[in-house]
């Protein structure tokens, strides 16, 4: 996807709209605290659509603690800021694979992307800055299989770029909120679930979560050797988030020993599918099956275990509005997925609001796009906190 290439130094100022300069840290020569920023490079007008565009790249932490380097966007609106500072819109994106450059934010791409660029200029034109993380693996280092739907790294990679957007850019406030669709969607509740205890100074206003990916790890239990092939382009897909899963955690969760549940063919998957975009991993399981390369069914407490670890999304425990938009024809991430979310946000008083369309996964009807006008107004109605 959006490989970036010729950075050969570390710019020493970014030219603001206003034509002031503003001094970015130079590369640090060792790991860094997370959310400091190592480079940020201008992009030309018209970069996604719009002016003000850098590419940004920053420090954050491996779900072990481990500092790691990742990248991300950050576009900001011309014009004079609010009194308070630019408020801040973190965008996190869909399935996109595993390996450097699938992530599409941070730099070029060989993948059009319109109706992501739609969504970032809708917040943009609205008045706020815009983050959007390439997540782990997906950006322009190769550290390694990105660790799929581990949401506590989706966080960290969100969190810490705003950090770093902050001090790359003195006119953007402590005032935020979060949009994510799929795995965004998983991202942006992992985003706002950790905040306050990561981000405590800043002033955190909510969170829209598009037909986010949820309450998978409940259904693991009963995969195993017996599931038969999913038909069609849906299946191929099916598959693709499968082994983009089991990838993620062989790399992050070393003690499961995954390869113990997997057959030789699925291990050799496994293997072929690390470091590729989502595209290429739809070819190389196409015409397989999970259970092919399962040796034994994921019904274990040590799976279990793991896999909520690693991916399960809170369900209480937020300090600020959600918006859950989601469809109930989902075939990507099932409506009774869906609806075990809004329940359980229910049973534990979540303060949410939820519309529910006809659409295919991600689809934004009518009725939708005005509960995200609705989200936006509350959001700005307050001036934003320098």
């Amino acid at each position: 996807m959006r490989v970036f290439g010729g950075w050969t130094r570390v710019l020493a100022a970014i030219t603001m709209s206003a034509g002031a300069l503003l001094s970015v840290p130079g590369a640090p020569a060792q790991a860094a605290t997370a959310g400091t920023p190592i480079a940020a490079a201008a992009q030309p007008p018209g970069w996604r659509g719009m002016a003000n565009g850098y590419s940004v790249d920053y420090w954050t932490t491996r779900s072990n603690g481990e500092p790691v380097q990742a990248s991300g966007a950050l576009i900001v609106p011309e014009g004079v800021p609010p009194a308070g500072g630019w408020p801040i819109m973190a965008y996190d994106h869909g399935t996109s694979g595993l390996g450097p450059g699938c992530g599409g934010q941070s730099a070029g791409s060989r993948f059009s992307r319109p109706k992501e660029d739609a969504v970032l200029q809708y917040f943009v034109n609205k008045g706020f800055a815009v983050v959007a993380p390439d997540f782990l693996g997906l950006g322009r280092f190769d550290t390694g299989p990105h660790p799929y739907l581990e949401l506590r790294t989706e966080a960290t990679a969100t969190i810490d770029l705003v950090r770093a957007a902050r001090e790359i850019r003195s006119d953007l406030s402590r005032s935020w909120a979060v949009t994510g669709f799929s795995q965004g969607g998983h991202a942006a509740l992992g985003t706002a679930h950790l905040q306050s205890a990561l981000l405590p100074d800043l002033d955190f206003r909510g969170t829209i979560a598009v037909d986010p990916a949820s309450d998978i790890e409940k259904v693991a239990p009963f995969v195993g050797p017996y599931v038969p092939a999913v038909p069609g382009q849906l299946g191929t897909a099916v598959n693709g988030f499968v082994v983009s899963m089991f990838a993620g955690l062989r790399d992050t969760r070393p003690e499961l020993d995954l390869n113990s549940y997997l057959t030789p063919r699925g291990r050799q998957v496994l293997d072929d599918a690390s470091g590729l975009c989502f595209d290429g991993i739809m070819k190389v399981v196409d015409g397989i099956s999970v259970g092919e390369m399962l040796a034994r069914p994921l019904a274990d407490e040590r799976f279990r275990t793991a896999v909520t670890d690693y991916m399960a999304v809170p369900t209480s425990g937020y300090d600020a509005p959600i918006l859950l938009l989601l469809n109930a024809t989902d075939k990507v991430v099932p409506s009774p997925l869906h609806a075990a979310l809004a329940a359980q946000f229910t049973a534990n008083g979540v303060d949410y609001s939820t519309v529910v369309g006809m659409g295919e996964h991600t689809e934004l009807n009518p009725q939708m796009w005005a509960a995200i006008e609705g989200f936006v107004a509350r959001v700005l109605s307050t001036p934003t906190l320098p």
